[in-house]
């Protein structure tokens, strides 16, 4: 019996492992997995073999990420 290898449900945090990115899973196309940066933008196409689900350091890392965005957005008068 061998073991199948489960992949992450829609919304998970990922990070490539190819190009060091965090995202969230999408969903597959193809032989492919479509993920979103976690502050926004365009997805991009990763290969399933070179994403795993990230570690709790990298969780940090994405919220660091998402808190930047959201003030950079702030100071622009977008939130208020």
């Amino acid at each position: 019996m061998t073991a199948e290898k489960v992949e992450p449900p829609a919304g998970t945090l990922v990070i490539d492992i190819a190009s060091d990115k965090l995202g969230y899973l999408m969903g597959h196309e193809g032989s492919y997995v479509q993920l979103r940066p976690v502050a926004g933008g365009r997805d991009w196409d990763a290969d399933p073999a070179h994403v795993r689900r990230a570690t709790d350091e990298e969780r940090h890392r994405a919220m660091a990420e998402r808190i930047r965005a959201m003030n950079t957005f702030s100071s622009g008068g977008i939130f208020g």
